[in-house]
């Protein structure tokens, strides 16, 4: 990427530009099944606040966003989080993705999370390799597991490719 990129932790004062960026890739129809930007108060409580971050540029702009949720409240489960990745179009391409899931698996690993998932669209390519090259390997197709119920793809049953990353401590 041209110029700096900070990565730090992600807070309430990032989030008009976490959520412009989030809005954008819903838009995209290939970035998540959901169909509208939660409320900071929403997704403040879904995610955990230790595992969320965003890239700043050398001005400061939030250019990308990465951040986990708990798979599961029983305690079985408890190293294993699901997490969600954006960068800002202006951005893409130039290392930023890559930036920010190094420094959530470096954050995850070190407080004992043993598995982080995501689900990705197998049209979303860029994110498929980024994820290989950060160490994500694909455990398989969910094969039309939801339907799309907004923009051009609206009504589309989508398949989801499921990605894992085991921690090296385990």
């Amino acid at each position: 990427m041209t110029g700096t990129v900070t990565v730090v932790p992600l807070t309430a004062e990032h989030w008009p530009d976490v959520e412009r960026i989030y809005a954008a890739g819903i838009a995209t129809g290939h970035a998540t099944f959901a169909d509208d930007v939660p409320t900071w108060e929403s997704f403040d409580a879904g995610k955990l606040p230790d595992h969320r971050f965003v890239a700043l540029d050398e001005a400061g702009a939030v250019v990308g966003w990465v951040a986990v949720s708990p798979v599961s409240d029983r305690c079985v489960y408890a190293g294993v989080v699901e997490h969600s990745v954006y960068v800002d179009e202006a951005a893409r391409g130039r290392g930023v993705g890559r930036l920010l899931l190094d420094a959530l698996l470096a954050s995850t690993d070190a407080a004992g999370v043993w598995t982080v998932q995501s689900g990705v669209f197998p049209e979303n390519t860029a994110s498929l390799a980024l994820h290989e090259a950060v160490g994500f390997r694909v455990v398989g197709t969910r094969e039309r597991l939801g339907r799309m119920t907004h923009g051009p793809l609206s009504g589309r049953w989508r398949d989801v490719v499921l990605l894992e990353r085991r921690s090296r401590s385990i």
